[in-house]
């Protein structure tokens, strides 16, 4: 029987591409033989808190088999949580480089990557890392980032933007971030003299979040100002039921508003009331502004204040006792004011070791918190 040729030339070409072939999968299995055993010599390390041969042994097994994605965000995640952003961001971007990455592994890899950015301060290129993601199985997560630059930014426009589309998405209630963002609008409008537009844009926050305390501090804010002590009033009344320690921020303009619109009488109820709920300095301040106004004796006052000293001891306190004349104080005062300066004083008679910061009431030649010696200066706080 004749040979033919037709067929061996034929072979030949399959037999050469079957034989490199079984060398390629060959030097996989040998590469794949390899990789894991300098995997688990790394995780073994990072166990042990030896991150630097951690690292090592990580970087060996990439280079030995540089297709194992898994091994690039181990290794890209010890990076990142040294602080050696740099090398965290090489590793990730060379996975990107990769034309064999699958889908759901590159959106991995690029989120991974916007991390780094993110941790990094590089926060244009992590904006872009992060829009990439958008829609993607990182949706929320990208959102959520790009919502919190665009407040690192003061972008208040596309902060709103963000925020309706995550509460859309149902991300849940961002109410009181659109409500401040609006009300970052009215400042900005106000500051530029545009009133109508700043009214607006406090409208907006107020109905985005009737409750919030930030819209109805400042509407009785410029309400004041403007000289509508009646308005400023009312928006300080609705604050006052609605956000109870945020009225302590406009206590004493509430009793001046009060004063001025005739209403000093009802302004004290509605003080002391608040007092009766939950004491403040700040009520205190209010009422003992109306009681000036009213010409109160300084002996009520003082008797105010000592009360308030006993139940509340402070400094702030102390001091508006020790602005009214010392033969109003009485016993009461006195012991009010002895108990507020043995409080204040109480932390600052201590000593701190200036290694590691720590604390105590008697003094240590070598540090209780970080074994150092000699480390405790041989002076109170307050004298350093």
């Amino acid at each position: 029987m004749d040979f033919d040729f037709q067929w061996l030339l034929i072979g030949l070409p399959i037999a050469f591409a079957l034989g490199w072939t079984a060398s390629r999968l060959d030097l996989r299995q040998w590469r794949r033989r390899d990789a894991p055993q300098a995997y688990f010599e790394g995780l073994g390390l990072l166990l042990n808190e030896q991150q630097d041969k951690a690292i090592d042994a990580f970087i060996e097994a990439v280079q030995r088999d540089p297709e194992t994605s898994e091994l690039h965000f181990a290794l890209g995640n010890l990076f990142r949580r040294r602080g050696e952003f740099e090398r965290a961001v090489r590793v990730h971007e060379h996975l990107l480089a990769r034309s064999d990455l699958g889908a759901a592994t590159r959106e991995r890899a690029q989120h991974a990557l916007a991390e780094d950015f993110m941790k990094a301060g590089l926060f244009d290129r992590a904006e872009q890392a992060w829009r990439s993601l958008v829609g993607g199985r990182f949706d929320r997560e990208a959102c959520l980032a790009l919502l919190a630059l665009a407040e690192r930014s003061r972008d208040w426009a596309r902060a709103l933007e963000l925020a309706v589309q995550l509460e859309a998405a149902g991300g849940g209630s961002f109410a009181t971030r659109r409500a401040h963002y609006e009300c970052e609008h009215a400042v900005a409008a106000h500051a530029a003299g545009l009133q109508a537009q700043a009214q607006a844009a406090l409208a907006r926050a107020r109905q985005a979040a009737p409750g919030a305390a930030r819209a109805l501090l400042l509407a009785g804010q410029w309400a004041w100002r403007a000289g509508e002590a009646r308005e400023a009033l009312a928006a300080w009344d609705a604050l006052r039921r609605a956000q109870p320690t945020a009225f302590l921020l406009v206590a004493e303009d509430y009793a001046a508003a009060a004063r001025a619109d005739g209403n000093a009488a009802a302004a004290r109820t509605v003080l002391q009331e608040q007092y009766a709920r939950r004491p403040a300095f700040e009520l205190v301040c209010a009422l003992d502004r109306l009681d000036a106004d009213a010409g109160i004796s300084l002996d009520a006052r003082a008797t105010r204040w000592a009360r308030h000293l006993a139940q509340l001891p402070s400094l702030a306190a102390a001091e508006r006792l020790l602005e009214l004349p010392a033969t109003q104080w009485g016993e009461e005062g006195l012991s009010a004011l002895r108990a507020a300066v043995a409080q204040a004083a109480g932390p600052l008679g201590r000593y701190r070791c200036a290694a590691c910061g720590f604390e105590a009431q008697q003094y240590f030649w070598q540090c209780p918190g970080c074994l150092s010696w000699d480390s405790f200066p041989p002076q109170h706080i307050e004298a350093l």
